[in-house]
């Protein structure tokens, strides 16, 4: 919770109240918007669900129900100033602080395994990562800095001709077939959508071991993949059109360079780094493009979490562990993915890397709850998004919190959303031969 907050007021205190209170874009709030909805949240369940205390400030509720207000809608709300925001979320953590303090162990779902303030601290990064969002899609000087990863070393920056973006082999890493523990039932702060663990038998496949990165892809757009019908959805090809999609967003050509924009920096796309900002459309097309396909979202996490040599499903590709600064890139400590073939030692047991962290990764598959599934602690959460409109996403990226980032967690969005930290890896079905 104070890794969160501290997150919070970085990326706030860095903007004049005039940038907090402007809408960088319609698909996303004022920055102050998101401030006080964090605040009003921790009120609702952590000073009233959890700690049985009158609301702080009860009459805010309407104003900051993401439900009730579109998001292009809310700068026309008479929203919390900055300032006030800000003590808002201050009154707000002294007296969760004290709930915390005094919390049983158990006894009430709610508190079993402290899910509660887990739920809280996981809120606060997931708005973390969307006001991230919010500062790519600003326009003016660069206000945020980090440093860059390290390079992975010793390899060379696979294209979609070579090993159709693998590194070891010209199919990527083999899956074996089998069945194997989805999803789970154990972890304490697992969401409502992340449970129950259910067996899942899958056909083996084989799997891009690194993300598909800006090199392969600029090979697509150079094949003229946009341009192309029959590598597009129909409902693809008509927002392709729409849209006037030609590149990932925030990129420009410069004579024979592509250029990009990242948090206020204009420069040359690295053909290193896993291709950033597309979506779902476009990774689909570029799948079919290069005779693959995206993961389904039990592959994907079968090759994240299952070990074939003992049988085991584990928690994250290298075991039980959090996510450190060795294994994956995660928590904003670099405001870019690193290079494809990065965090060895984040490796799965298939040999696949960057699982976790650097890019979201779309799936093939429709949003919905497991066999088994029930809404806890309220609906919105994620059964209001079931259905053939939201595509899953897995894995987290470089703006995703180690707490809300593990191998059985869930993000989605519409297949149309490219301000989020969204990339790809593909996939092909095995052949007989190939299977045992």
């Amino acid at each position: 919770m104070e890794r969160a907050r501290a997150r919070t007021l970085a990326l706030t205190a860095c903007l004049d109240a005039a940038e907090l209170a402007a809408q960088h874009s319609p698909l996303m709030s004022p920055l102050m918007w998101d401030m006080a909805h964090i605040a009003n949240q921790e009120d609702i369940w952590l000073l009233r669900q959890a700690g049985g205390r009158p609301a702080l400030r009860g009459e805010l509720d309407p104003l900051y129900d993401a439900f009730r207000h579109p998001r292009a809608d809310r700068p026309q709300l008479p929203l919390l100033d900055p300032d006030a925001a800000r003590g808002y979320l201050a009154q707000v953590r002294a007296q969760a602080l004290e709930v915390l303090a005094t919390a049983p162990a158990g006894g009430d779902p709610l508190f079993e395994g402290g899910f509660v303030f887990g739920m809280v601290a996981q809120h606060e990064q997931q708005h973390d990562e969307t006001m991230l969002a919010t500062h790519q899609l600003r326009r003016g000087p660069a206000v945020l800095d980090a440093p860059p990863p390290s390079p992975p070393g010793g390899r060379d920056v696979p294209s979609a001709v070579d090993g159709m973006n693998g590194v070891d082999g010209a199919d990527g890493v083999l899956v074996p077939a089998g069945p194997f523990t989805m999803g789970t039932s154990a972890d304490p702060w697992a969401l409502d959508n992340e449970r129950p663990a259910h067996t899942v038998d899958v056909p083996a496949f084989w799997l891009d071991p690194v993300p598909v990165s800006n090199a392969a892809y600029q090979e697509f757009i150079a094949d003229g993949g946009y341009a192309e019908p029959r590598w597009w959805t129909a409902a693809g090809w008509e927002h392709r059109r729409r849209a006037g999609l030609e590149a990932p967003q925030f990129w420009h050509r410069d004579g024979g360079r592509w250029l990009r924009r990242r948090f206020g920096v204009t420069e040359e796309v690295p053909p290193e780094e896993p291709v950033l900002h597309v979506c779902w459309y476009e990774a689909d097309a570029y799948a079919r493009w290069a005779g693959r396909r995206l993961p389904s979202e039990a592959e994907w996490e079968k090759a994240a979490r299952h070990d074939p040599a003992t049988g085991r499903t584990l928690r994250n590709p290298w075991g039980a562990a959090d996510a450190g600064p060795h294994e994956a890139n995660l928590g904003q400590r670099h405001l870019r993915p690193a290079p494809v073939g990065s965090y060895p030692a984040g490796s799965a047991p298939c040999g696949a890397r960057q699982l976790l962290g650097d890019v979201w990764e779309w799936t093939a598959s429709d949003f919905t709850g497991y066999p088994g599934f029930r809404a806890f602690p309220y609906r919105e959460y994620s059964e209001v998004f079931f259905g053939p409109g939201h595509k899953v996403l897995r894995g987290g990226s470089f703006g995703s919190d180690e707490v809300a980032c593990r191998a059985t967690f869930r993000n989605w969005d519409l297949p149309v959303r490219r301000q989020i930290f969204a990339g790809f890896r593909t996939a092909r079905d095995a052949r007989p031969a190939e299977a045992v």
